[in-house]
């Protein structure tokens, strides 16, 4: 039996996190992974998908020949390429953590991990008991499915497997308009697949501001994406080579018929094979129960990341990370306040988001200023082609930034700075103090602070 003072479960973003602050507060730390370091992240998420979304976005361009001066003739595509590219950026991340968490002294210990009390962790291929006074659970999420409807992974497939498709389908319906399933639109319609995407809600990308979802919608419907809303998807049949999705709509029942179909309807918590029943382990929805303190309700024990249920994101999993190895050491953080962590979805146009929605904000009675900031008139978004979209500012009225959401060129890269902001509850009189640089897409934002201070100058 080895012994630690910390043992971490699930070596995705939230759990290598908490090693390295771990070890940095002097712990003898080891993280046990059943799979691949860096976790869905890393390996089937985050990373590989922004990596087709790059090929994407170049293919886009070169489409684009006669706006920027020249002309390439047709043009032959290869995704298989572009696959194998994702694959080796993954591998990359993957072998930068496990350099990251050997160059910080944490023991990597390789297999499923299984609590057998609030003490020790099994590793089951090996049978080892590992012992630790404290232990933190980041097994992170799996893809879910509709009621009913199985993932076989050919036909009907997760995020994952739609991450090793070497050859596109020709036609494809994703279920669900949220950031995955947008991504993967934005990318196989890019690469020539006639995509459809299904959603239940009234609007695409539900959780964002609406004006933000109404505008996201637009340019998916211009770009050639075809989207229907308030659809509920009743049932999938295979017949033959093709999938049969059944719907319900406003109009009635519909039978549309695809190559493949992607349910993008969200993830669950893995939390099978840790052994939670028999340690009486509270969950609520199947999502492990937590504190601001990130305790679950066995002594000892902690968790963080999708297996909470609070924003499934992988720097909240950092987030959390860094606050229970704190916590753990004996520091006082102040509470994560997860409305002011931002969302960010790329796609066919980038949406990014921060604090409340407009209709969150008026359903809490409060006062508030709202301005809207174009990227019609921005000189950067001109110059780069890109000048559609805007940026949404609400303020309370004390004029404190109580939310920001972006629609546009590169507004994940700007949402950090609006973070800050609302983070650290500055009013736009304060904001407007600071210089922006020109010409860059950010005076956009900047434009909206002046305008809630009272003074814009180009809007």
């Amino acid at each position: 039996m080895r012994d630690y003072d910390v043992i971490i479960v699930g070596g995705g973003p939230g759990g290598y996190t908490a090693a390295v602050r771990a070890r940095q507060l002097g712990f003898k730390t080891a993280l046990v992974e059943k799979e691949n370091l860096g976790g869905t992240c890393a390996n089937w998420g985050c990373i590989p998908t922004k990596t087709l979304l790059k090929n994407a976005e170049v293919v886009h361009l070169l489409h684009q020949g006669k706006t920027f001066g020249f002309n390439c003739g047709e043009i032959t595509l290869n995704y298989a390429s572009a696959q194998q590219r994702s694959r080796q950026v993954a591998r990359r991340q993957e072998k930068r953590v496990e350099a990251l968490l050997k160059g910080r002294g944490v023991d990597i210990i390789r297999g499923q991990g299984e609590l057998t009390n609030n003490e020790t962790v099994e590793i089951k291929s090996s049978g080892e008991i590992l012992k630790a006074r404290s232990i933190i659970l980041a097994t992170g999420g799996k893809p879910r499915s509709l009621a009913g409807i199985k993932l076989e992974g050919d036909k009907i497939i997760s995020s994952r497997e739609a991450l090793q498709l070497i050859e596109l389908p020709a036609t494809v319906v994703i279920v669900g308009a949220g950031p995955i399933g947008l991504e993967f639109a934005t990318v196989w319609h890019r690469y020539g697949c006639r995509v459809t995407v299904l959603e239940a809600m009234p609007c695409v990308l539900p959780l964002e501001d609406e004006e933000i979802s109404r505008e996201a919608e637009s340019h998916l419907t211009k770009a050639g994406i075809t989207v229907r809303t308030n659809v509920r998807v009743q049932s999938l049949k295979k017949i033959g080579d093709a999938v049969e999705i059944a719907i319900d709509t406003a109009g009635g029942q519909e039978v549309i018929v695809a190559d493949k179909v992607l349910m993008a309807v969200g993830t669950t918590p893995a939390i099978d094979g840790l052994g939670l029943e028999a340690l009486g382990m509270a969950t609520e929805r199947g999502y492990i129960t937590i504190g601001v303190d990130m305790r679950t309700s066995v002594s000892g024990i902690y968790a963080i990341g999708d297996l909470t249920g609070k924003l499934p994101l992988a720097h909240t999993a950092s987030a959390q990370g860094i606050i229970a190895a704190e916590i753990i050491a004996g520091k006082i953080n102040p509470p994560l306040i997860y409305e002011n962590i931002p969302r960010c979805v790329f796609g066919v146009i980038e949406v990014a988001s921060v604090g409340l929605t407009e209709r969150q904000v008026r359903e809490r009675g409060l006062t508030i200023q709202v301005v809207k900031s174009p990227f019609l008139p921005n000189g950067k978004a001109v110059a780069i082609h890109e000048n559609t979209g805007f940026i949404k500012l609400i303020a309370d009225a004390s004029g404190r930034l109580v939310g920001v959401h972006m629609i546009g060129p590169h507004v994940t890269e700007m949402i950090g700075a609006a973070a800050t902001l609302v983070s650290l509850s500055i009013t736009a009189k304060q904001a407007a103090q600071v210089i922006y640089p020109h010409p860059t897409l950010s005076e956009a934002f900047m434009e909206g602070i002046h305008a809630l201070a009272g003074h814009a100058i180009h809007l």
